[in-house]
């Protein structure tokens, strides 16, 4: 269970509290990390790290899947990497009304931040939400 059956893959699983959303084997996924972005590939050295708002773009069987995430944490070591995430979307499928929701409840957590991490997290949202609703306009 613990190797993948592909050379060069890894184990990919992107878990909500609820369920697990997606367990794939990747052969890359970039990762939308506190401290920037970074590419997980498989032999990647053991990371814990915190995720920005952000899209994780998933490379598994050749295809590429976008999934937006507001927060979460990647789990990494050399066979596997887990994004513990309170929701993820995949990118293909928000609808407009979706983004509208999600922008507006950003916009107002943003209007209501006192504290300088919760105003720049809410703003990165903000950030990220906009982009994805220009490229799907």
């Amino acid at each position: 269970q613990g190797t993948s059956g592909m050379a060069g893959t890894f184990k990919f699983e992107l878990v909500s509290p609820e369920r697990i959303l997606l367990s794939v084997d990747a052969e890359q996924v970039v990762v939308p990390g506190s401290e920037g972005d970074f590419a997980v590939l498989p032999g990647h050295a053991p990371v814990i790290a915190t995720l920005r708002p952000g899209v994780l773009d998933v490379m598994a069987g050749g295809a590429k899947k976008r999934l937006f995430v507001k927060s979460g944490f990647a789990d990494v070591d050399a066979a596997r990497l887990t994004i513990l995430a309170q929701k993820a979307y995949d990118v293909e499928e928000m609808t407009a009304a979706v983004l509208a929701d999600e922008l507006r409840l950003a916009e107002a957590e943003l209007a209501g931040a006192q504290a300088d991490d919760v105003r720049i997290a809410a703003e990165t949202l903000v950030n990220e939400l906009r982009k994805i609703s220009a490229k799907a306009a």
